[in-house]
């Protein structure tokens, strides 16, 4: 309830200076992309759709800049609702509209309607010569978030952190951190890795690392390092089974230890060996995937990188966890709870890191995890 008033009192403040940021009918650059984060924000709840269509007028501006964008203007207009959004996406170069509210019809038949709608006004005030210097596009959220995508700039938008110069010099100095301490981990941790490796091979068949296919940043799958810690040829349905539990109804998914703390992971688990088993309570399973932080896959801190099948019972607004920053081999709730914490909390957990992100919270995650780890607080 305080998060929608909260919106709905952002939304005030944002529409309050709208008469503001006007330049020839069209909202500021600043404006429009807050509004669109507004948007992006409401619809991950309501789970209504909206679509963003980009009209890149390349070097229409130049010359009688005042005559085409009032042309442009009718012709936006005219193709859309006094309830849609329209704005400066990037400054004099592209421009902006929010469709809200487009109901639930099939995304192509969504884009198709608007395009024809959009394109004939602009045939009825352009010249052919002019039509051919713009670029149109459509991109339909929520559906159209993962990589599926392929415009940058839409994601930066969608989240605004990506466009921050200030928190694109953060972030590589996040990749910096990530190189040299995965480089790090490797090269001090190789002799118990050798050591797990041959306890492995000697106590189960099968390969010593386990690949499988996780969903990383905005959506693109990135083949995920483990050592092995089941037998191999097992039954993936249990793991689904529990994962359905676990994000769609929390209650059935609860176990509770002899202490009676509800743990919220998959315990007793038939398919783990021995060793496996010790690897998972002190977490060296997850000791290869610093080759994924060094490839780029991952970063050392970050939101755990879920399955395929995970990721397909995700809501909207879960999909935050992986929207802003990179998968992590810790994370903020891995020092706060572990696998006590319920699904819905381990989001916000994961939102939280991303929305209050700095380099020393890293370093602090990153000193805590041990702790967390060696007490084994929720590791199972």
């Amino acid at each position: 309830m305080l998060g929608r008033k909260a919106g709905r009192r952002a939304e005030s403040q944002l529409l309050a200076v709208r008469e503001d940021s006007v330049e020839y009918g069209m909202l500021s650059q600043e404006l429009f992309l807050r509004l669109l984060s507004l948007e992006r924000k409401r619809t991950e709840r309501s789970g209504r759709r909206f679509v963003l269509m980009l009209l890149d007028i390349g070097n229409l501006l130049k010359g009688a800049r005042s005559s085409v964008m009032t042309t442009l203007q009718a012709a936006i207009i005219q193709s859309s609702r006094d309830t849609d959004l329209k704005g400066w996406y990037k400054n004099g170069s592209v421009i902006g509209v929010i469709f809200t509210e487009v109901g639930a019809t099939g995304e192509k038949s969504i884009v198709h309607v608007l395009s024809n709608k959009v394109t004939a006004s602009l045939y009825g005030v352009l010249s052919i010569q002019e039509i051919n210097e713009i670029r149109l596009s459509f991109h339909v959220f929520p559906e159209d978030w993962d990589e599926r995508d392929p415009v940058g700039p839409v994601k930066a938008t969608l989240d605004p952190m990506l466009g921050n110069k200030r928190m694109k010099l953060e972030f590589g100095a996040k990749r910096m951190l990530d190189i040299v301490g995965s480089l790090t981990g490797l090269i001090l941790t190789l002799p118990l890795m050798l050591l797990i490796a041959l306890a492995i091979r000697w106590t189960s068949k099968g390969p010593v690392l386990f690949r499988q296919v996780r969903v990383g940043q905005h959506g693109k799958q990135f083949t995920f390092l483990k050592f092995r810690s089941m037998y191999v040829n097992n039954d993936p349905r249990i793991h689904e089974e529990y994962m359905k539990r676990f994000i769609v109804d929390a209650s059935g998914a609860d176990q509770t230890t002899a202490s009676q703390h509800t743990i919220y992971k998959l315990t007793a688990d038939p398919r783990v060996t021995p060793v496996g088993r010790f690897l998972r309570r002190t977490s060296l399973d997850e000791l290869p995937q610093f080759l994924n932080v060094l490839r780029g896959e991952m970063s050392l801190v970050g939101p755990r990188p879920p399955v395929t099948y995970e990721f397909d019972l995700y809501k909207p607004w879960h999909r935050q966890r992986l929207s802003a920053v990179k998968p992590g081999i810790t994370g903020l709730w891995q020092v706060a709870g572990r696998s006590r914490v319920k699904f819905d909390e381990m989001v916000r957990l994961d939102i939280r890191y991303a929305r209050t992100w700095s380099i020393w919270l890293d370093i602090k995650i990153l000193l805590h995890t041990p702790g967390a780890v060696f007490s084994g607080n929720g590791a199972c």
